[in-house]
């Protein structure tokens, strides 16, 4: 197998946490129903078992480990998935789906969740209990850790929660979560045998994934043999090899030479310059990563929700998909979120309207107003964005200097200084989106939005028991957001992946780092 040289670009996973990481998520169902394809058929025909697929994804270096609670890269994450599993994944809406666990029910108050574990083994022929759960849970929730999971299962009140059997956990919360599934299927929430160490994980990891343990060389790649035992069905595969390749065109001529046959994060020149050419299959996955410039709403100009109007209809958004993103994304509405579950998708798309944005600016007394927007070539578009809504915005009037930062601090950078700056987030649930970024104590709240009865329009929708009921709240903070929210969320861009012509059964639906993103024991090579 090629060896790659060293990591130059990594694809971090949560864009915005302010740790440099792109969060992207979703993903199917256990039946193999969704929408898979390749090879450009309109069908794949009948799995076909055997053969090993060579993937290649950027990678972490030296330092590179297995532990699926340190997943932070693509490569990590794609790897962990393939070797263990989680108590829950999100559907192709970001929906939480039942993976270990086979169902969830709470109480009348949705402080205490009961959990029930469907029977599957790990790779050592033991039987995950849910022993196993609370364990791994715990080792996430260690204080002395830095695990990825720890904010995300911070509702649970581990100390409390007990195993009512081998195969019932009992979650007791430290307030009500109508949206607890969610837990349970966040980033890095894996499931790991009791008593597992880092040693262990190094040495030969056993989890209870679709594939088993074969070889692990950190930063070049790693090589697992599907597990026959699998309770979701064994892979088709007979192995799947993951490869070491930072630089995008490393990936790109690697996949056309034939040493690799899946290439993980291309760019769109790249997508243009292949589909639809015969040589390999150019997969999209749509509404994967959310486009925006984020506001400060507790700061001049834009603590004046005018302004913030304005600035919503300066932007031309089908100009910055096509400039910004070389046309690969849809354009966004200011609101996070687009085709996931609960998104307030009735409201009118917003247009460009600049006598509407310079009439706004002169009611709030900024018609000659000047801002500096912050951007860094952190991330693809970044730059090219700010350029085009810096002429954008000179058309209404406004004057806005574009300032480069440092890719190694930006996201830090961004959190608490400046006033307007370029921003994405890959997916996430919606009521992720609100808890973690939009709610008064969020600890990556770009926009500082504080507002008292949003927070309390949040605890109010995760104390409703309907659903219905639930997405009524959700609408109302969404319509709120729209109206004078802080993010000008002008696109939502495409992920891209490619595949040699033989890799059948990539699911086309699924946006980045979801369950069925790189999952590649539903995949077979024809």
């Amino acid at each position: 197998m090629q060896d790659y040289p060293g990591l130059r670009r990594r694809g971090l996973l949560t864009a915005a946490s302010g740790l440099g990481a792109l969060a992207l998520v979703g993903c199917g169902s256990s039946d193999d129903s969704g929408d898979r394809s390749g090879g450009g058929d309109a069908g794949d025909g009948k799995p076909r078992r055997g053969g090993r697929l060579r993937a290649a994804f950027a990678g972490g270096g030296a330092s590179e480990t297995l532990d699926p609670h340190l997943a932070n890269l693509f490569a990590d994450v794609a790897r962990a998935k393939a070797l263990f599993d989680k108590l829950a994944d999100y559907g192709d809406d970001l929906s939480a789906q039942p993976r270990l666990a086979s169902g969830w029910e709470p109480n009348a108050g949705l402080d205490r969740w009961k959990v029930t574990l469907r029977k599957a083994d790990f790779h050592d022929g033991k039987p995950v209990t849910a022993e196993d759960v609370l364990f791994s849970y715990r080792r996430i929730t260690d204080p002395e850790k830095a695990f990825r999971a720890k904010a995300s299962l911070e509702p649970i009140d581990l100390k409390a929660s007990r195993a009512v059997d081998e195969r019932t956990v009992e979650f007791v919360l430290k307030r009500p979560t109508a949206e607890f599934p969610n837990v349970l299927a966040a980033f890095g929430a894996y499931i790991v045998p009791d008593g597992s160490s880092a040693a262990d994980f190094d040495k030969k990891p056993v989890g209870s994934g679709p594939f088993r343990f074969v070889s692990f060389a950190p930063g070049r790649s790693a090589v697992f043999r599907r597990n026959d035992d699998h309770w979701d069905g064994a892979p088709h595969l007979d192995e799947v090899e993951f490869v070491v390749a930072n630089e995008e065109s490393a990936r790109v001529n690697a996949l056309l030479g034939g040493q690799v046959e899946y290439a993980h994060e291309l760019n769109p020149t790249t997508a243009r310059a292949h589909e639809g050419k015969g040589r390999i299959e150019i997969v999209r996955l749509r509404n994967s990563a959310m486009q925006a410039f984020a506001m400060k709403t507790d700061r001049a100009p834009f603590d004046d929700k005018r302004v913030r109007e304005a600035f919503f209809l300066i932007a031309d958004r089908q100009e910055l998909i096509d400039g910004a993103l070389s046309g690969a994304g849809v354009v966004g509405n200011d609101l996070f979120g687009k085709g996931y579950e609960y998104y307030a998708d009735g409201l009118p798309q917003r247009e460009q309207d600049l006598d509407r944005a310079r009439s706004l600016l002169k009611q709030a007394g900024a018609e000659k107003l000047k801002v500096t927007l912050d951007t860094s070539a952190v991330a693809a578009g970044f730059t090219e964005a700010a350029s085009i809504f810096r002429d954008q915005a000179a058309k209404a009037g406004v004057t806005v200097e574009v300032k480069m930062g440092s890719k190694d601090s930006y996201w830090a950078d961004i959190l608490d200084s400046g006033t307007l700056c370029c921003y994405r987030s890959g997916a996430m649930p919606i009521e992720a989106h609100i808890s973690q970024r939009l709610l008064t104590d969020s600890t990556t709240n770009a926009t500082k939005w504080h507002h008292k009865d949003f927070d309390a329009l949040y605890q109010q929708a995760q104390a409703m028991k309907d659903a219905k009921e639930r997405a009524a709240v959700f609408g109302r903070m969404q319509r709120r957001l729209y109206a004078e929210g802080g993010f000008l969320v002008w696109g939502f861009a495409d992920w891209i992946i490619g595949t040699a012509r033989t890799v059948k059964g990539v699911d086309r639906k699924a946006p980045a780092n979801t369950l069925d993103w790189a999952r590649f024991d539903k995949v077979w090579l024809a």
